[in-house]
Parts: C-alpha cells; sequence; structure tokens
C-alpha cells in the first residue's frame, strides 16, 4: 500500500484501489486500543436514477435507508448485531442523501470484527416475509420523525427550497413511497451500488495496513463487476421554489430554520476549498463570537439553540441557520442586513486571521475523534479530496473571497425559511 504523510497533522495514511475497485484507506495510530472500520457505499437517498447492464431504473424514494436496515441479517438467520457484540465490540450504520455508511468499534478481535462487516455487507439477503416485517419498522419511524419538530422543519425547508433536486423528499422516503420496495428492488440497488468499485473501506487502528488489504481481499475476491451508472442531472434555479412555509406543532416556543440556496461545489480541491470558504464566511456573519450573534442574543431574538453552517451533498449547497426565538422573520432581515454591512465595510485582516486560526483550530481537534475522523475521510474521498489537505487548503483563502461569497449568496431572493409555531399560537391566531 501507498503511505502517505501529513506531518503537520502527524497523521500517517495508507491507501490503495484493489483489483476489484475498492479503495483502502487505513490510518495508523499507534499505541491507540480502540479501532474503528468504515464500510462505505457512494450511494444515498437521493440516487434513485441509475443506469445498470445497458437498462435504465427509477426505484422508489427511501430504498437506500430500507436497504440499509435490511443488510444486517445473514442467511442462516444470522443476527449480526449479536454477532459483534459477541466480539465485544459495537457496530451501526447510517444513511445520508449521498452515502451509506456501516461501521464498527472494538478494542479487541479486530480482523474478525473487519471480516465480519464486510461479509455481512456484501451479502444480499433478502426474502418477502423479512422485507415485509422491514416495512412496518420503517413505517413507524417516518411516523416519529413526522411527529418530531427537527425533522418536521428540515424536510419542510428542503422542499421549499428545491424543486427538482431528491433533497426535497426525506432520506425515509415517504409512508407512500416505501411500500413499492420489494426484494427485488433491494437486490437491483445492492448490485448497482454495493460494488466495490463504489466503496470505500476506512480504517484507524494500530493496525498492520497489508492485513486490512489481505481481510478485504479473501472476503471480497478480486473480480470487477458492472456497477450502476448514476443519473443525477437535478438543475435549479437559485430562486427557492417557497419563500417560507409556516406549520403548527408541540414544541415550547417559536423554531425555525432558513437556507440561502448555493451553487453546488462540485468535486476536487476547488469544491472543498468553496466548502471552507462558505464556513468562514458563516463564522463571520453570525458564529458565536460575531457582532450580529452578541446583538441578537441581547435583543432577546436568539438564545443559545441559535447556530448554523455550511451543508453539501451531490448536486446542491446550502447556508443554513437555525434555532428558537419568537420572531424569527426578524432574525431573517438581521441576517440579511448584517451581510449588506460586511460586504460594505469589509473585514479586517486581524479579524480575519482569527477566523482562519479558529476554523483550523477545530478541524484539527476534530481529529481527535475516531469516529469524525474516520466520517470526514470518507465523505471527502467520495468528493475526490485527500481529507488530511484541508491545512492547505486554508492556507490560500483570502479576505476577498469571504466577501464574494456573502455577496452572492446572502441575499433575500436565494432565501427560505420553515417555521415550526406552537400548536396554541396557532389557534389563537385562528
Amino acid at each position: 500500500m501507498t503511505e502517505f504523510q501529513y506531518p503537520e497533522l502527524d497523521e500517517q495514511l495508507f491507501r490503495e484501489v484493489l483489483p476489484n475497485g475498492l479503495t483502502v484507506s487505513v490510518i495508523r495510530r499507534r499505541g491507540f486500543a480502540r479501532s474503528i472500520a468504515y464500510f462505505v457505499t457512494n450511494y444515498g437517498s437521493i440516487h434513485n436514477r441509475f443506469r445498470l447492464d445497458g437498462k435504465e431504473y427509477t426505484t422508489p424514494a427511501g430504498v437506500a435507508h430500507y436497504l440499509e436496515h435490511k443488510m444486517f441479517e445473514l442467511p442462516g438467520n444470522r443476527d449480526v448485531t449479536a454477532e459483534f457484540a459477541g466480539l465485544g465490540a459495537s457496530v451501526n450504520a447510517f444513511t445520508s442523501y449521498d452515502m451509506t455508511a456501516y461501521y464498527f468499534s472494538c478494542t479487541q478481535e479486530f480482523d474478525r470484527c473487519l471480516r465480519l462487516l464486510l461479509e455481512f455487507v456484501s451479502t444480499p439477503y433478502f426474502t418477502e416475509e423479512s422485507v415485509e416485517r422491514e416495512r412496518g419498522i420503517i413505517d413507524q419511524e417516518i411516523g416519529m420523525n413526522l411527529d418530531a419538530p427537527d425533522s418536521v422543519i428540515f424536510d419542510n425547508l428542503m422542499a421549499a427550497l428545491y424543486e427538482n433536486h431528491p433533497a426535497r423528499v426525506p432520506i425515509l422516503g415517504t409512508r407512500e413511497s416505501i411500500r413499492e420496495i420489494t426484494p427485488e428492488i433491494l437486490e437491483l440497488c445492492h448490485r448497482a451500488f454495493y460494488n466495490p468499485g463504489n466503496m470505500l473501506l476506512c480504517v484507524i487502528a494500530d493496525v498492520d495496513p497489508e492485513e486490512v488489504k489481505a481481510a478485504a481481499m479473501e472476503v471480497l475476491g478480486s473480480e470487477k463487476r458492472p456497477m450502476g451508472e448514476k443519473q443525477g442531472d437535478w438543475p435549479e434555479e437559485m430562486t427557492p421554489v417557497l419563500p417560507e412555509t409556516v406549520c403548527a406543532m408541540e414544541v415550547a416556543m417559536p423554531t425555525f430554520s432558513l437556507a440561502f440556496k448555493c451553487e453546488p461545489t462540485g468535486t476536487g480541491s476547488q469544491a472543498i476549498r468553496r466548502e471552507m470558504v462558505a464556513d468562514l464566511a458563516a463564522e463571520a456573519l453570525f458564529g458565536e463570537s460575531s457582532e450580529l450573534y452578541l446583538r441578537l442574543y441581547e435583543q432577546g431574538l436568539i438564545d443559545s439553540s441559535f447556530g448554523g453552517g455550511f451543508e453539501t451533498m451531490e448536486g446542491c449547497a446550502m447556508l443554513c441557520v437555525s434555532g428558537d426565538s419568537e420572531d424569527s422573520l426578524a432574525v431573517r432581515d438581521a441576517i440579511i442586513t448584517q451581510a449588506e454591512k460586511l460586504i460594505r465595510e469589509g473585514i479586517g485582516q486581524e479579524e480575519f486571521l482569527r477566523l482562519k486560526r479558529s476554523a483550523l483550530g477545530r478541524r484539527i481537534r476534530g481529529l481527535d475523534s475516531l469516529d469524525g475522523t474516520c466520517f470526514r475521510v470518507c465523505a471527502y474521498h467520495f468528493s475526490g479530496f485527500d481529507y488530511f489537505r484541508f491545512p492547505e487548503v486554508y492556507r490560500e483563502i483570502q479576505r476577498q473571497d469571504i466577501l464574494e461569497f456573502l455577496s452572492r449568496v446572502v441575499r433575500r431572493e436565494r432565501c427560505a425559511i420553515s417555521i415550526i409555531n406552537p400548536l396554541d399560537t396557532e389557534e389563537e391566531s385562528a
């Protein structure tokens, strides 16, 4: 495996693309008792249109999440979670808009845990009975999300922002769409995307990288197979579908989530640079030490729940802010006004350097988290960027980059806001 050294971060990474197409990345942390491994596919809820073996397919919303649930069963009534527990390890998974990850953490039996991870994720096993049983479980999960203000406010915001991008549909799908999911659809999507050429195995451990490579080769084989070709053309105007959406739920006080629609960042080093510029812009505009944050807090318009940042996924991006407020529209207006002020007056060099040092420091401290580091290495890999190169990207960013981002993005016509009012407030206004 090829070794990469990052002296500035005191990191050591080994990487190789295997004959079957799988990328293996091993971050060696000598002396660490805990080990973690992520086995990730570049396939999420938004990838519902693809071509495979010369045919085009469109699948129901929620397949990626449904598939994640079903992968924890193996033939012979084997319970994957129980097998990991028997090895003294914990295992879990998540589905996002653009990837699905399976991961375990252990302090012993690393090789056996790794082989079990590779086995269960690469083994499709879907029966009519088990798929139907899972449908009821996921239906309950969707119901819980429909009763959870945090989920509702975000899903409403996505629907207000996007006209064509599938982020407008919840990751879990809908109660209607999951009824269309069959064992055959799950099998098809597993064959299309749970393909080594579309996946990454990332390990952080005090382990020999060659042993990780050997395990992957033995469990997955060396054969390259055809994989799904995603059809992901989602044209979007920068104007949201709706500028405002309001509903009422059982919440203690009004809460909001707003976003300014941004152009997709793309892939590669330039994409990561755009993301880091946006993060710095968010910190300058409404971070906890910003002029705006302190003023809104003193006025009682926000509390400690207020915060935000730049969010990006394949095909779209947004600058988001959320929190509790008795007057969320006033908060939105104040953000836009403060952006105009920053654009007009600029950002001082000392403040700019402080922002960069703070952002860089947060990312370096984040490397202490094995889970966070593994996740970021995987996510940035699928964006075509080596995550451990982030310090050099920060060094390239200039003050003008931040001001240009604010000028282009923080505009009223790009903003959508999702508000949830308490039920009694809605009843009184009626």
